[in-house]
């Protein structure tokens, strides 16, 4: 299994990682992406791409908050293993003994364990979850309660499978009130947030900082066209879906949960959370431990989480191994934060690929150039250049592998529908400066100087 990059390379990942994702906020049509990677120990990269208010024409900066909803639940989870680090609960408590008014009810007869690892077979969100699309407010403890109460919320036996529950989720936030005396924001807050000194992470929607939310939009797959979305508080599900954060804060989060690093907890009950118990699906991967996903990323292992809040999905990745951390925010309710995030650990196993050669001289090729067809990214990753379509899905499949031959690249890489063997040419201006490419696919400009006509016409015909 490859090594971390070297730091060259790192530098490579990110550089190009910069230009990809602002391409694909383009592409995409996403409103706003801030990302922030967390690796050698700091905040490597952080940037911010598109808008923040589409109305207002706000740029989106990295300050600007989101709402990381069901990260909230890798909090909950921290929490409850510093609870039980301090001796003040087992995971192995029924919930009962610490939520006394369900008693004799059969979700108080679930562990606390069940219910971090959403093996309780708990109802996911009630039978009226209207709150998801704003129609009505999130429930309240007493509205938590009711709906924890109901027979039909034990929707399986407890241990039986995998079962997502943000209302078990909840239920967590009543048992860490109970046991700490203290609301479970306020906990949270203290315990976690403060304790790490991150200004821009929260754990509820906070109405003094209501410009610095970026706002959230639909989707485009049943409009042509986005509408905002108002934020809302998560009331007692905020130990589920309440939380808010920068990218930087969420990697600089994740960058306690690094082996050896005891701000918030133990080694040993760092492991507990990333254990992988339940399969999610029915393959092998992914899985879920105690409060975390637990991914595979190529061969790499990954945990983290991701967040759904009405006009934000989000995602944030850890190779605790390598130890890098990966956050995606975006501002749209379809924004496409899996594909974002895995796509800077798909650069990296890229870079890591083979050990790095010399790659003088090579940089003068790299760029983006477009035709008709499309664009095409000339990158130099761990010292070997590549052809990539930054429009793909995975831009590091099937990796076009291109070597120097004096002033063109020769394609030694790349599945047999591609131009294996052939070569791209480069023609060079006074300056050193790329002026065009020419390849299989016809003619290439740098795509700052690429543009269309209004109509594509013939332009001559042979007789």
């Amino acid at each position: 299994m490859p090594d971390a990059p070297d730091a060259e390379s790192l530098k490579e990942v990110l550089a190009y990682y910069d230009r990809w994702l602002a391409f694909n906020q383009r592409y995409q049509r996403i409103p706003g992406v801030q990302v922030a990677v967390f690796a050698e120990d700091a905040i490597a990269f952080s940037a911010a791409y598109g808008q923040a208010d589409l109305e207002q024409g706000v740029a989106l900066t990295q300050q600007h908050l989101f709402r990381i909803a069901s990260h909230s639940k890798t909090f909950t989870s921290t929490a409850l293993l510093q609870l039980a680090e301090q001796g003040k609960l087992r995971l192995d408590d029924k919930v009962s003994m610490h939520v006394t008014e369900i008693v004799g009810t059969p979700l108080g007869e679930r562990t606390i364990r069940d219910l971090l690892s959403h093996a309780g077979g708990v109802i996911r969100d009630s039978e009226e979850a209207d709150f998801w699309q704003l129609e009505t407010a999130f429930p309240d403890r007493e509205q938590l309660l009711r709906v924890v109460k109901e027979p039909g919320s034990a929707v399986l036996p407890d241990n039986d499978r995998f079962k997502y529950s943000n209302i078990g989720f909840g239920l967590l936030g009543l048992v860490i009130e109970a046991v700490a005396g203290t609301s479970y924001n306020a906990f949270v807050q203290t315990a976690i947030v403060d304790k790490l000194g991150l200004t821009g992470l929260g754990p509820e929607l906070d109405p003094n900082r209501a410009g610095e939310y970026a706002v959230g939009y639909s989707s485009l797959a049943y409009a042509d066209q986005r509408v905002p979305i108002d934020h809302i508080d998560t009331g007692a599900l905020s130990s589920a879906t309440g939380f808010f954060g920068t990218a930087s804060d969420v990697v600089s989060y994740w960058s306690a949960h690094l082996p050896g690093d005891d701000r918030l907890l133990t080694d040993a009950s760092k492991r507990q959370m990333q254990h992988p118990l339940w399969k999610t699906a029915e393959g092998d991967w992914p899985k879920y431990g105690l409060g975390l996903m637990v991914s595979k990323v190529g061969e790499r292992e990954l945990f983290g989480h991701s967040g759904g809040y009405p006009g934000h999905i989000t995602l944030s990745l850890v190779d605790a191994e390598r130890r890098i951390a990966v956050a995606v925010l975006t501002n749209a309710i379809d924004g496409a934060a899996r594909q974002l995030t895995e796509t800077a650990f798909k650069l990296i196993e890229l870079a890591s690929a083979k050990p790095r050669g010399d790659a003088q001289g090579l940089d003068r090729f790299t760029g983006r150039y477009a035709n008709l067809w499309g664009v095409m990214d000339i990158v130099l990753l761990g010292g070997r250049l590549y052809a990539i379509d930054p429009s793909t899905p995975d831009p590091a499949a099937d990796p076009t592998i291109l070597e120097p031959d004096g002033d063109a690249l020769r394609i030694t890489g790349g599945t047999g529908y591609g131009a294996f063997g052939e070569t791209y040419r480069f023609t060079f201006g006074p300056a050193g400066e790329v002026e065009s490419v020419r390849g299989s696919s016809g003619l290439s400009h740098p795509i700052d100087g690429f543009t269309l006509p209004d109509r594509v016409r013939v332009s001559s015909v042979q007789a």
